[in-house]
């Protein structure tokens, strides 16, 4: 479990392919916009890696740069820790980390502080709710894969793209729990008292938050309606199902939470930590289907635009979206590559396996959502 649950980090769900219609458009660069020069400062407006002078200029002026700057990517979320490592060797760069722990607040603060220093962040990946209100901080990209993100999963000028996501999954501890439950109505089963933990405050952590909207529509809720998500969660700590501890990996490897709502990519990393010791079961409700993105986006002051611009395109490669794989994460083109080809199958099939077909909100909803949870959630599961 992490700090990126906060709602500082993740911010509102995700707009995903059913949530908006975006159309993309074709990619024009901008102004002065690269022009072949392998200077940086001709890649600050490069709008695409063929508009700057095609990849390899790329490379060459991101090595000549030498540096990189990311900020809020906790090595153990997602594969970051790989991910950096794998960019650093490949083409030489040197990746300086700030701030890993901190939320997507945190990162459109340091853009907006920090200005045109040598320490602003280069590139930003972040929930939902920051990309889309804070476009005008970001530089248009878009990368060499563009064409396989499905239109509402980016802005249609390449402002932020989504990145890696999930859905909201049961684990479980299958050597404490004899019968673990596989959808969100079994978790108010009599069996699992005092053994039901949501990763998060739902006023505060976007996992709690999306738990109670899974809660939500396997309970004749719906993407307007989050209200018996919260009743459903109240009725939990009524008969004394829903345990009032935060769960992470120590109350899961002591026991304390048997059963944690969180991202299948979380729970699934947790099962690997666990392993040697006891089996965690990941499962996808089908009766609550709900997922989220991320976002990745340029800061338009990136003090390394080359650099940042050759991030994002490892990134989206096969070998960036493989390596979010591995992380146990869905990234954005899994679609496209599965059927090309080019996902590694053993990732792909240590995934759970997903039935139907998820739910996402607008902003709209998603805000009013917060609203209901902030004002109910506390009174209901007092």
């Amino acid at each position: 479990m992490n700090v990126r649950k906060r709602w500082g980090r993740a911010g509102a769900l995700a707009a995903c392919v059913a949530a908006v219609a975006l159309a993309a458009t074709a990619c024009v660069s901008s102004g002065g916009g690269g022009g072949g020069s392998s200077e940086s400062g001709g890649w600050a407006t490069a709008t695409s890696a063929q508009a700057g002078g095609g990849m390899d200029a790329l490379v060459q002026a991101a090595k000549q740069e030498g540096q990189l700057n990311v900020i809020a990517l906790p090595p153990d979320w997602a594969n970051y820790g790989a991910i950096i490592k794998a960019f650093g060797d490949k083409y030489g760069i040197t990746v300086n980390s700030a701030n890993p722990e901190g939320s997507s607040q945190d990162e459109i603060n340091a853009v907006n502080q920090l200005g045109t220093q040598d320490r602003a962040p280069d590139v930003l990946d972040l929930g939902q709710a920051f990309a889309t209100g804070n476009t005008q901080l970001f530089a248009p990209y878009q990368v060499a894969t563009w064409n396989d993100i499905p239109a509402a999963n980016k802005d249609a000028n390449g402002a932020w793209v989504n990145d890696y996501g999930g859905y909201i999954s049961i684990g479980c501890n299958a050597e404490l729990v004899a019968n673990c439950p596989t959808t969100i109505a079994d978790l108010a089963k009599p069996e699992y008292k005092g053994q039901v933990a949501i990763n998060g405050d739902p006023t505060q952590a976007a996992a709690g938050f999306a738990s109670v909207w899974a809660g939500a529509l396997a309970n004749g809720g719906s993407l307007d309606d989050i209200t018996p998500g919260v009743n459903f969660f109240g009725q939990l700590a009524k008969s004394g199902n829903l345990l009032k501890v935060d769960p992470n990996a120590a109350t899961i490897e002591s026991g304390q939470t048997p059963i944690v709502l969180d991202w299948d990519y979380t729970n699934v990393a947790q099962a690997e930590k666990v392993k040697a010791g006891f089996e965690w079961k990941v499962t996808v409700p089908s009766d609550g289907l709900f997922a989220e993105f991320y976002s990745q986006a340029v800061n338009k002051n990136a003090p390394h635009p080359a650099a940042a611009r050759l991030w994002q395109e490892f990134l989206y490669s096969d070998e960036g979206q493989n390596l979010w794989l591995a992380g146990k994460a869905r990234p954005v083109r899994l679609p496209q590559m599965q059927q090309a080809g080019t996902a590694t199958p053993e990732l792909v099939a240590a995934l759970p396996p997903v039935q139907g077909t998820a739910q996402y909100p607008t902003q709209a909803q998603t805000d009013q959502a917060k609203q209901v949870v902030a004002q109910q959630w506390a009174t209901a599961t007092a």
